[in-house]
């Protein structure tokens, strides 16, 4: 009756499970994975929404590639020409788009592991195979070439780069992207640059790539949007930008599928110029907080190495899996953690937490997990 893409179940894993049961006995969770900047203490404006408040929504005139009103203030905001950007609703409706685009029923696209685990879900709605291409770690990560490369076959379409990645904060070097360009060029692949937290740079490093806008040697979309670029995923506005070979022919074919959907609403598109304009606030706040949490475990633990984004992974003690080690904080201790295998790590022995958590609930919740942890 159901269609094969929706092969994944829907019920909950262990932990998820067990959270419900704390919650239901009414026990107090310190919950280190709190990721949404609406739910976490972020300050905003209290005029935010008087950016709504223009008449010329009212006036429903839609263009498939966004409004050329908001095209040219995310061109000024980016450094990027209009004629490169297209709008989405979000970052998760640019991946389908562009799995669209690029791909036929059963083609492949790579992704990082470990990376965020919607990628699987996006590509599976559009009946796209996912392979993952390992990223290593020693006192930092980095792209596995030689893996990589293996991992292409004569059905693979994309590329996807999380540049800074969630969860590791890592980004992409400057000779990586060199090395990226040359085989992309050589198997004819598309690079996809997931730049949603590229404005969470966490300690400096002159060897970065901060974005590949403007890349020209292979075809490349940019994604980013208003949901962590200012903290409001409720906003739903995002936008992709091409460059590369052909980047004008994927745009001609990308407004084909946008205008399908017409899916970014009018509203937003003329607050754009308010919601920009809170980026430096939001930001500022939401790095001092990552920041602050940060040094707060690097005082008391040895994470790995973080570079940017909103998030940290340590390792856990030989004795027990990271789904164990989060169970188990969370019924004898109230600490909620997520376990590596959230994200395809290649070992079940890591924890991953949110450097976005209220710094009280991180210092304590850090706290409890560090003295089960070393017990």
């Amino acid at each position: 009756m159901f269609s094969s893409r929706l092969v994944w179940g829907t019920g909950q894993n262990k932990l998820m499970a067990a959270l419900d049961a704390c919650r239901t006995a009414g026990k107090q969770v310190l919950d280190l994975t709190q990721s949404n900047p609406t739910q976490a203490g972020i300050l905003y404006p209290a005029n935010l929404l008087h950016a709504f408040n223009d008449a010329r929504a009212l006036h429903y005139d839609p263009d498939p590639r966004g409004l050329l009103f908001a095209r040219q203030c995310v061109a000024r905001h980016v450094e990027s020409r209009v004629d490169q950007i297209m709008l989405t609703a979000s970052t998760s409706e640019a991946y389908a788009w562009l799995f669209k685009l690029l791909c036929d029923p059963g083609d492949e696209v790579l992704v990082p592991r470990p990376s965020y685990p919607l990628l699987d879900y996006l590509a599976a709605l559009e009946s796209v195979v996912v392979k993952q291409y390992p990223l290593r770690y020693h006192e930092g990560w980095w792209l596995d070439f030689e893996d990589l490369e293996r991992a292409i076959t004569p059905r693979t379409r994309a590329l996807v780069l999380v540049n800074p990645n969630n969860p590791t904060g890592s980004y992409l070097k400057r000779n990586e992207l060199h090395q990226l360009n040359v085989l992309c060029s050589k198997h004819d692949l598309a690079i996809i640059s997931d730049e949603v937290f590229s404005g969470y740079s966490l300690c400096e490093d002159s060897t970065r790539i901060a974005t590949l806008v403007g890349n020209s040697d292979a075809l490349t979309f940019c994604l980013n949007g208003l949901s962590k670029l200012i903290g409001l995923p409720q906003m739903k506005l995002g936008w992709m930008i091409a460059s590369g070979p052909h980047h004008e022919e994927a745009l001609s074919k990308l407004e084909l599928i946008a205008d399908t959907y017409l899916s970014v609403g009018t509203p937003v598109q003329y607050a754009l110029p308010t919601l920009l304009a809170l980026q430096e606030n939001i930001q500022d706040q939401i790095r001092q907080r990552c920041t602050m949490n940060l040094a707060c475990l690097e005082a008391n633990a040895k994470p790995l190495r973080v570079e940017g984004g909103w998030y940290a992974t340590i390792e856990v003690p030989q004795k027990l899996s990271g789904e164990e080690s989060a169970l188990h904080l969370l019924t004898k201790h109230g600490v909620l953690t997520q376990p590596g295998y959230f994200y395809d790590f290649d070992q079940d022995r890591y924890l991953v937490l949110s450097l976005l958590t209220e710094p009280g609930t991180f210092a304590e919740g850090t706290r409890r997990m560090l003295a089960e942890l070393t017990a």
